[in-house]
């Protein structure tokens, strides 16, 4: 059937698929030439601006695949919530946010519908309209004084209107870039309340084309995410969309408030600001699984109502081939290239890092001076006290669309991966698998006598990336079980296919057999960044053949990439931490260490390195705390302990605090479960301690010995009968000269006696 409206459309389920309208013959055809929206005022925040579209090449049009250091992380990311009481966890189940209470839909209605002078722009010029000249009020409708295009900013609609028969309006509730919205209740559907979308401006061809293709994407749109359409009427001549309509406050009112209770700017904590997103996000997979660009993201487009949340005013979604609609957007967080480029997954992604940054932050230069960046990390303190939060932002909203975010699976990951980190600083680890790495490759390293701590920075402990299970070849790598760096390659040679992931298996077998094959390492590399491309797979192993073979300053840029393109991933993080330590920057390397640690103690190469750059510092007691990080589960446990009681026994001589950690040291020396020699080595280290500090005139509680329930002091004699006792018992496991030194430092230390 075709469309009587005078133009050449066709109707499709009810509704013309050119016009958008009902199948009426008395109803004006719509206008046909396009002309640009109302721009907003600067920092206006709220106002919608059109963009005008240049035509996108075929390279340009599908969305962007970043080529710098990213990757698919496997499917959308689940973001589902579990209940606690009457609250909803957010984020993954992380967050508690509380619900809104329920709020009277028509206490919302405006008082007085108009549009603020400071609001009205010439639809066609973009200059200012309807203001005030001395003592006369602006006018709500008129003609432009610059370019002469009509304007009108009045509503067409006033409480008690019955719009197609069906829908009685209560008032209006609010105004946008693209119109109107009121409030109204359905009569034919039990009086429900519902929302009509009509024009700001019934002259802007523009702003009835947006809408028309609100109705036509939105339709058989279906999403707890989204707001629900259900009716696209017409009502004297214009348009309105009939919609869900939810109640509760935008995540722009909750920030009003928040800053109205504290009297000064005052953002969301990191934590909840990344709940609210990631509770969306399932609705951006959803939109653009289907083709569909929602273009205008922000603040004020997010409700929670209850205990939910959702995307609101869906005027400005497109769909990524059409090359005819126009582009709606918000000055501050439309993506710069979306003009020439036109939309993307990549432009809504660039959308959803400003949003984050100007809930978390006070972002209020989002329209001026940063309306294209982000501020220095040491300009502010999130950013600072977030290194993680930041660099997320940083990759969403990086200038290039191909280096953004490949999708929103893949920031849906390392946002819960930032949020885990940032909820981690309360002293609860929130530990999660990852799905990109393995974990550590650090085994129990047995303790010796005489051996201070661990042995320092390792890089076979580092995780290894995990198998992508999209190439071919996967199935052939998981059937190459042996370790053997040799037998590794042999098997390597006999894959079917020498895919991206055969070379990259290939690349850290040569980088395992020592510095005598990282010739052959680096030559294999370049040819897979010939081959394949540059991503952060190849940027971690460029770290770790740099690492290996000494070159620290290398190892650190490239795992410095690595953690920009994914951060939320722990593994870059402990690299990070590595490298630097590995240069002697142990400061440095001690935060990376401890937000790795404190996050997931699985990763015990963090704790231990944590404790040695603690060490270094002098900090006994931070060193001790970062050991005992090690979770009693881990195969890592006892040489952690050990290195725990050689921090307490090394402590500097002559203070109370110190005879208090050879008392501490001494009760966890008796709780630990080793071989007898072993026990017996770091009773003498701390045997020889105490027997130092009580020739220095310092008292030393009972306890030392090892009896936990001794009362008094500890007499030299004890001590000296106590250390002989422990150099026997590591005799006995010793040979040769060794078993000699032994016994003479026993026959030393026993006091004199008639015996």
């Amino acid at each position: 059937m075709r469309c009587a409206r005078n133009c050449r459309g066709t109707i499709e389920d009810g509704y013309c698929n050119t016009c958008g309208m009902a199948p009426s013959k008395n109803a004006p055809a719509p206008a046909a030439t396009p002309v640009p929206a109302p721009a907003p005022a600067p920092g206006g925040g709220s106002e919608r601006t059109a963009t005008a579209r240049r035509p996108r090449s075929s390279a340009t049009r599908s969305a962007g695949r970043s080529t710098a250091l990213s990757t698919r992380t496997g499917g959308s990311a689940r973001t589902g919530s579990s209940r606690t009481g009457s609250r909803r966890r957010f984020g993954g189940g992380l967050v508690d946010v509380a619900p809104l209470p329920p709020r009277d839909p028509a206490g919302a209605v405006m008082p007085v519908a108009e549009v603020p002078e400071d609001k009205r722009y010439c639809p066609n010029c973009n200059n200012p309209v309807g203001r005030a000249r001395g003592d006369r009020p602006g006018r709500t409708s008129g003609f432009c004084p610059s370019c002469g295009e009509p304007f009108d900013f009045a509503p067409k609609l006033s409480p008690g209107d019955l719009v197609a028969g069906q829908y009685v309006v209560v008032g209006a509730l609010a105004h946008g870039g693209l119109g109107w919205i009121h409030l109204a209740t359905d009569r034919n559907v039990s009086d429900r309340w519902v929302v009509l979308k009509g024009l700001l401006n019934a002259g802007s061809a523009d702003a009835l084309a947006a809408a028309v293709a609100e109705r036509r994407f939105l339709a058989e749109v279906e999403h707890p995410g989204i707001v629900k359409i259900y009716n696209f009427v017409e009502h004297d001549g214009a348009g309105y969309i009939v919609m869900e309509y939810v109640g509760g406050a935008s995540l722009k009112d909750i920030l009003k408030q928040r800053w109205a209770r504290a009297g000064h700017p005052d953002p969301m904590p990191v934590d909840q600001a990344l709940a609210y997103v990631l509770e969306i996000m399932p609705a951006f997979g959803y939109l653009h699984d289907r083709g569909l660009i929602y273009c205008d993201f922000k603040p004020d487009n997010v409700i929670q109502t209850g205990d939910q949340v959702k995307m609101i005013d869906l005027g400005g979604v497109v769909h990524i081939d059409d090359q005819d609609a126009a582009l709606y957007g918000t000055l501050g967080y439309q993506a710069p290239e979306i003009a020439q480029a036109g939309p993307s997954p990549q432009s809504d992604i660039y959308t959803i890092g400003r949003t984050l940054a100007v809930l978390a932050t006070d972002f209020r230069t989002v329209q001026t001076v940063h309306r294209d960046s982000l501020p220095a990390r040491d300009e502010v303190d999130v950013y600072q006290r977030h290194e993680s939060f930041y660099r997320l932002l940083q990759r969403a909203t990086r200038p290039d669309p191909a280096e953004r975010f490949v999708d929103t699976a893949e920031m849906t990951e390392q946002m819960l991966g930032v949020l885990r980190e940032v909820l981690a600083t309360d002293g609860t680890p929130r530990p999660a698998p990852s799905r990109l790495f393995t974990g550590e490759l650090r085994t129990d390293v047995r303790p010796q006598a005489g051996h201070e701590h661990d042995d320092g920075p390792d890089w076979r402990w580092l995780p290894v990336p995990l198998v992508d299970l999209a190439d071919p070849a996967a199935a052939f790598l998981a059937s190459v079980t042996v370790t053997d760096p040799r037998a590794v390659l042999a098997l390597l040679g006999r894959a079917p296919e020498h895919t991206a992931e055969v070379q990259l298996r290939a690349l850290r077998a040569y980088i395992d057999l020592g510095r005598d094959a990282h010739a052959e390492a680096a030559r294999l590399l370049n040819a897979i960044v010939t081959e394949f491309g540059h991503d952060w797979r190849v940027a971690w192993y460029e770290g770790l053949l740099a690492l290996a073979g000494g070159d620290t300053g290398r190892a650190r840029d490239r795992f410095d990439a690595v953690y920009s393109a994914l951060p939320g991933e722990p593994a870059p993080k402990l690299a990070l931490g590595l490298s630097l330590e590995a240069a002697g920057r142990h400061a440095e390397a001690a935060e990376y260490y401890d937000v790795v640690s404190r996050t997931d103690p699985a990763y015990t190469t963090a704790a231990g390195g944590l404790a040695r750059c603690r060490l270094e510092a002098g900090d006994r007691d931070g060193a001790v705390e970062a050991y005992n990080r090690v979770p009693g589960t881990s195969a890592a446990y006892r040489s952690s302990q050990v290195g725990a009681v050689r921090a307490l026994v090394r402590a500097r001589q002559g203070s109370l605090a110190d005879v208090t950690a050879l008392a501490t040291a001494a009760g966890m020396i008796e709780r630990l479960e080793m071989e007898t020699a072993q026990l017996a080595a770091l009773r003498a280290e701390l045997l020889e301690r105490a027997l130092t500090a009580l020739t220095n005139g310092a008292k030393l509680p009972g306890t030392v010995l090892g009896d936990t329930a001794a009362r008094g002091p500890a007499a030299e004699r004890d001590v000296r009968f106590a250390l002989e006792a422990a150099y026997r018992e590591m005799a006995r496991a010793a040979a040769g000269f060794e078993k000699i030194r032994l016994v003479d430092l026993a026959n030393a230390a026993r006091p004199r006696t008639r015996t």
